[in-house]
């Protein structure tokens, strides 16, 4: 069974700036090593 961990604080301000300057969700999560569908869910 796959664990699952929350975001920290410093995660969701770095999907925020990335975000910020334009970069999608798909380069934001590979970049963080993150699930596509968490960075959707943290930008909505």
């Amino acid at each position: 069974m796959q664990k699952y961990t929350q975001l920290t604080y410093e995660q969701r301000y770095h999907i925020y700036l990335l975000n910020k300057q334009g970069y999608n969700q798909t380069f934001i999560a590979k970049s963080m090593g993150r699930n596509k569908s968490t960075i959707s869910r943290e930008l909505s």
